[in-house]
């Protein structure tokens, strides 16, 4: 399998920022995230302490970091990340049905908004998760809930519908839903996930759903869930000054890593992320010619 040098995960300005000075450091690096970049930054009407750029845009932000994108080539594999294992000597980051490699990895993947599901966490890998196309097979004849979180979802689900016999789709976005007629579409909010050893029931505000399984399509997935082991308080990645987490060559920046959530530090962590992921990278190759 190819080995990359730095993984860096998310496309928001933290993210971007990182994977342009590791590129510019030479780094075979990996961008894992969406195309459209940041949304957040996008929809933004007026950023007035971006330095250098006054009263920009938002469009007009995220349009200058596709432009720079571009000028050095560096390519957005667009996947979202499920699992980060820390492997010994690399990590093994786990992207729908593909698998990647790298010596570090940086984390930016943004600010998760809301707690978890009554349930969510304690039923993690027994019924619930994460990636319908990773684990749709298991489900195959079965019935499942299927929580979207934005219209990107959409098209999990519709996989989804090809393998389970029964797939409820609760959408918690304002935009029409548009998927396949096999779904079953429910306009309700899910409050608990309910089981013993394995997910029997999603609990709503209006009613109660017999199901295998609970697949809940976040845009990201929370810190201590995605990367196992790692130190977390109130859903904020712990860091120091350069942006080192508690497992040795995983680094984070951005929302990621707590307030302030502006794009500036955001960009300005990033910066210190790839620099701190590039000395790690070379001192392990300095190690290993000794």
């Amino acid at each position: 399998m190819e080995r990359y040098d730095i993984a860096i995960i998310g496309t928001g300005p933290a993210g971007l920022s990182a994977a342009i000075t590791a590129k510019i450091r030479n780094k075979k690096i990996l961008l894992l995230g969406k195309k459209e970049l940041s949304m957040k930054v996008e929809k933004a009407h007026t950023i007035k302490n971006y330095l250098g750029l006054p009263e920009v845009a938002g469009e007009e932000l995220s349009n200058s970091y596709k432009k720079h994108l571009d000028i050095m080539d560096i390519a957005i594999t667009e996947h979202q990340v499920t699992a980060v294992y820390a492997m010994g000597d690399y990590f093994g980051i786990q992207a729908a049905n593909d698998m990647y490699e790298a010596d570090a990895v940086i984390l930016a993947t943004g600010v998760i908004m809301g707690k978890p599901y009554p349930g969510e966490t304690e039923l993690l890998g027994r019924g619930v998760s994460y990636c319908a196309t990773c684990d749709a097979p298991l489900y195959k004849g079965k019935t499942v809930a299927v929580v979207g979180f934005g219209k990107n979802e959409e098209e999990e689900a519709d996989f989804m519908a090809e393998v389970a016999e029964t797939v409820y789709y609760f959408p918690m976005y304002k935009e029409e839903v548009e998927v396949s007629e096999k779904i079953q579409v429910v306009k309700d909010q899910p409050m608990e996930i309910l089981g013993t050893a394995q997910v029997e029931q999603l609990k709503t505000k209006n009613g109660c759903y017999d199901v295998d399984g609970v697949f809940i399509l976040r845009e990201s997935v929370s810190p201590g869930q995605l990367v196992p082991g790692l130190h977390v308080e109130e859903n904020h990645v712990v860091v120091n000054r350069q942006m080192e987490t508690s497992i040795e060559g995983c680094f984070a920046c951005g929302d990621i890593v707590g307030k302030p959530y502006q794009y500036i530090k955001s960009a300005g962590e990033g910066n210190i992320a790839a620099l701190s992921a590039v000395s790690y990278v070379d001192k392990k190759r300095r190690e290993g010619n000794k």
